[in-house]
């Protein structure tokens, strides 16, 4: 069985191994320390750690502070608050003037613990891809978080982390290596190319494997960066493949399909379909009875490959 581990434990982690790797490096919290396990940082580093209360829109002015005084600020909140509540402060302050604050995202997608539409956003991938100079990531898993952490804070400018809160199964490991805007090819077939980003990349695998049970050859293309997108593993899996599906745990409106649409009408025209949350919002439920409702399992992904497949 596939060792499970959660992406905010890899954050707090990560964080106090970033702390001790680089002086320049703080961490901002709004008030939620215990969800984000910020609070890791703030026992072991309580001189980088900085609670800034439920203000969200004066932690993104805080975090533009120290970066323009040349320290490194993580900023750790919900992705519901960070992509919405503050969108304005985080559009003049960080990404106009391309200031180096890596925003940590956590509770992304609907898999959010019974936290109910008010704490759960589903566009958040479209709304930050669209900021100029905003770098965005979203990985698979807690190994993948980690070192991605390690490749943005390296990276000079502003950066938008998507972290889910559940543990999960690894499917990356440390020997892939991480960089910033390069796709990740887990499996390779003939058929049909799965596309895929985030906390969604595991059930396309399952998807994959369910497929090849039937003969159906999938690629399955992992985007763990959605800005800067490399279009050219994108063009590479249409080419190899009879048509593209784009999955992803997010409104397909601007996200993740939205943005191999894109790469594939300028680049390489190919018949292409889109999976995701379509004009919805989230709710509460248990992540299982979401993940089925709104069509992201994996039997939904491999019975969506089947019809794209049929309509050729």
């Amino acid at each position: 069985m596939s060792t499970l581990l959660a992406q905010r434990d890899a954050f707090g982690e990560t964080m106090i191994a970033l702390c001790e790797r680089d002086p320049l490096v703080v961490l901002v919290d709004g008030d939620l320390a215990n969800s984000t396990k910020s609070d890791k940082l703030a026992v072991a580093r309580p001189d980088r750690f900085f609670m800034m209360g439920i203000a969200e829109q004066n932690l993104a002015g805080v975090a533009a502070g120290l970066a323009s005084v040349g320290l490194k600020p993580w900023v750790a909140s919900f992705a519901a608050f960070i992509a919405t509540r503050d969108l304005d402060q985080i559009r003049v302050v960080i990404a106009q003037p391309k200031l180096n604050v890596k925003l940590a995202a956590h509770y992304s997608g609907i898999l959010t613990g019974y936290t109910g539409k008010t704490h759960q956003v589903v566009n958040d991938i479209a709304i930050m891809r669209s900021l100029p100079n905003m770098v965005v990531v979203a990985p698979c898993d807690a190994v993948e978080a980690r070192a991605a952490m390690f490749a943005l804070n390296d990276y000079q400018g502003p950066a938008y982390l998507r972290l889910t809160r559940d543990p999960a199964p690894v499917i990356t490991s440390t020997d892939d290596g991480f960089q910033l805007g390069r796709a990740r090819l887990l499996r390779r077939g003939e058929d049909i190319a799965l596309i895929t980003t985030g906390a969604q990349t595991l059930r396309v695998l399952e998807a994959a494997e369910q497929l090849a049970g039937e003969n159906v050859s999938a690629t399955v293309l992992h985007l763990p960066t959605l800005k800067p997108l490399d279009e050219d593993a994108i063009v590479a899996a249409a080419q190899a493949t009879c048509c593209v599906l784009s999955c992803e745990e997010h409104t397909v409106y601007g996200g993740l399909g939205g943005a191999v649409a894109e790469v594939l009408c300028k680049r390489y025209p190919a018949r292409m379909d889109r999976l995701g949350l379509s004009d919805v919002d989230g709710e509460s439920a248990p992540n299982d009875a979401l993940i089925e409702k709104y069509g992201l399992s994996s039997a939904h992904v491999a019975q969506r490959a089947r019809e794209l497949l049929a309509s050729l």
